[in-house]
């Protein structure tokens, strides 16, 4: 490596430090348990062309990768000599944004001896924005609560008190709303002086140089690693849950010597409900699957993410218009992954895992409608819970772990203090992960009720109820997500809105992940280990392993 490419990897290590920090400033501001507990965040640094150069470690694909072309939006849509220093622009259109309105994104221009050199952004998730809340049950995005078209947010320092007022007058949980709005500004003001600092110690006047190196490296090297696979065409099928009926997604990968092309032609159409998925959602989800296999060691930028294109017809569930409603996007956009690994199972074989519970159990609550009008407690909260994640080609599956969404699971005490619930139980459920040679990881049982003599309402969109995960190259698959109100209750729809009465027990089962390999090949000490720590009872596994247990 040269002095002058040395140079320029120190300072990409440096931006790479630098964005971290600006990720966890937004963590530690933040108002919201979903953001600050569980990291539901993006951060990112992009040069004066909108390009993005460097992500915080911590946040989600679906706001990460959607961060990364949505910067470009906006900074097309402003005019960059208009910009001010302390300037910030906001959206949460979610055809721009992160496919739904409870995501905003900011981005910042950063000034460096008086000129523009590049832009911070973050994306964070704020916990209730007006509509029906965060369920599954509008009928177009105009339900879904307030839409905010790109704005300037932040004009030379001052807030737009205006805008502000408005996103509060429009949530069940306003105090929550303004911290978390002023938590992304600061997420933005952090980036911007660390990326200026570091400029000033470097004694560099632009991105431009430190910009190319960055994505030419990473672009070359995905390319590298896209040379390596094998080259042809594959088409996977997954069936999900859906609302009104089962889904079918289709997915044709294509792999050429220096591009990988993703297409979703076959998929079912639009639902009526609000589980539409954005492409730019469905594409950020996608591409990181890809990504986890096809060099996984080089950083998620510009030039890592361009080789990779999704297309979808229009108006199919993957690739939902304007006015849908898409409320609920991550209930199918974190199903593409599996789909995306049926394809790429078949070019390599031995590099990609078995199906997972993916979509996360996302479980938005609230007061009952009447208690805004009787003095009763007024909250609104969502909960995220993880199932197990498919075994590895060499290890098993992990439990209660998110993937693909990266978002860590809600924590009982948090959740406690800040709404009017009690959870009685919340354990790994035993036998949930799929056989074979290694094993899936396994789901959770979690049981919670009201606090107080008081119903509350439950907005349930989750994967997994009535397809389980699959197994992959004689794998089993993993136990099925499970959903019902007391332990003698019927067994609830995977979708919908769901009223637990006061002194009731909600009770959920996340999904476990699909076994890898022949039960049959696994080591004998592995069971024993399972049976030793109570992931695996003695019954099943003398039915999968044998008698001699």
């Amino acid at each position: 490596m040269s002095r002058a490419n040395t140079r320029l990897q120190v300072m990409w290590n440096r931006l790479l430090a630098v964005v971290e920090e600006q990720g966890q400033a937004l963590i530690r501001a933040a108002f919201s348990p979903i953001v600050r507990e569980c990291g539901d965040i993006s951060a990112g640094i992009f040069d004066v062309q909108g390009r993005m150069l460097a992500q915080a470690v911590t946040g989600t694909p679906g706001h990460i990768n959607t961060m990364a072309e949505a910067v470009k939006t906006l900074r097309d849509r402003f005019e960059l000599r208009d910009m001010k220093p302390g300037d910030i622009f906001l959206t949460n259109d979610p055809w721009i944004a992160s496919g739904h309105l409870n995501d905003f994104l900011l981005m910042m221009p950063v000034f460096h001896r008086g000129a523009v050199i590049g832009f911070t952004s973050c994306t964070s998730h704020l916990v209730d924005l007006g509509g029906q809340g965060m369920g599954p049950e509008g009928s177009d995005i105009f339900d879904e609560g307030l839409l905010i078209p790109p704005c300037k947010l932040m004009d030379q320092g001052e807030i737009n008190a205006l805008l502000l007022e408005i996103v509060k007058a429009n949530s069940r949980e306003p105090i929550a709303n303004e911290g978390d709005i002023y938590a992304l500004i600061a997420c933005c003001e952090a980036g911007a002086a660390r990326l200026a600092g570091m400029m000033e110690e470097f004694g560099i006047d632009a991105l431009d140089e430190l910009a190319n190196y960055i994505i030419d490296t990473s672009y070359r090297g995905t390319v590298d690693a896209i040379s390596e696979l094998p080259k042809g065409t594959w088409q996977s099928v997954l069936k999900v849950d859906g609302y009104e009926e089962e889904i079918d997604l289709h997915a044709t990968l294509t792999i050429t010597e220096a591009q990988v092309l993703l297409d979703f032609t076959g998929t079912s159409g639009l639902s009526n409900k609000g589980i539409n998925v954005p492409l730019n959602y469905a594409t950020a989800y996608s591409v990181f699957a890809l990504r986890c296999i096809i060099g996984p060691d080089i950083p998620n930028n510009a030039g890592s993410l361009a080789p990779f294109l999704v297309t979808a017809p229009s108006d199919c569930i993957l690739n939902a218009q304007a006015p849908a409603p898409v409320a609920m996007r991550h209930t199918l956009g974190q199903m593409t992954p599996d789909l995306v690994y049926g394809c790429l199972s078949q070019a390599v074989p031995d590099a990609v895992p078995a199906e997972g519970a993916s979509c996360m159990y996302d479980l938005p609550l609230r007061h009952v409608a009447e208690a805004a009008l009787s003095g009763g407690k007024q909250f609104a909260l969502e909960l995220v819970f993880n199932g197990g994640t498919g075994a590895r080609p060499a290890l098993d599956g992990l439990s209660a772990t998110a993937f693909p969404s990266g978002v860590w699971g809600s924590q009982i005490e948090t959740t406690e203090a800040v709404a009017p619930v009690l959870f009685s139980r919340r354990e790994l459920k035993q036998d949930s992960g799929g056989a074979g040679k290694f094993r899936g990881g396994l789901g959770q049982h979690i049981e919670l009720r009201s606090s107080i003599e008081e119903d509350f309402m439950v907005f349930l969109s989750v994967e997994r109820v009535l397809n389980p995960a699959r197994g992959r190259h004689g794998g089993q698959a993993g136990a099925a997500g499970r959903i019902r109100i007391g332990h003698d209750g019927e067994d609830l729809p995977s979708k919908g809105e769901v009223r637990v009465k006061a002194g009731k027990t909600l009770i959920f089962e996340t999904p476990g992940g699909g076994g890898f390999g022949p039960p049959q090949e696994r080591c004998v000490e592995h069971v024993q280990r399972d049976l030793d720590e109570g992931l695996v009872s003695l019954k099943a596994a003398r039915e999968i392993y044998g008698a001699n247990l």
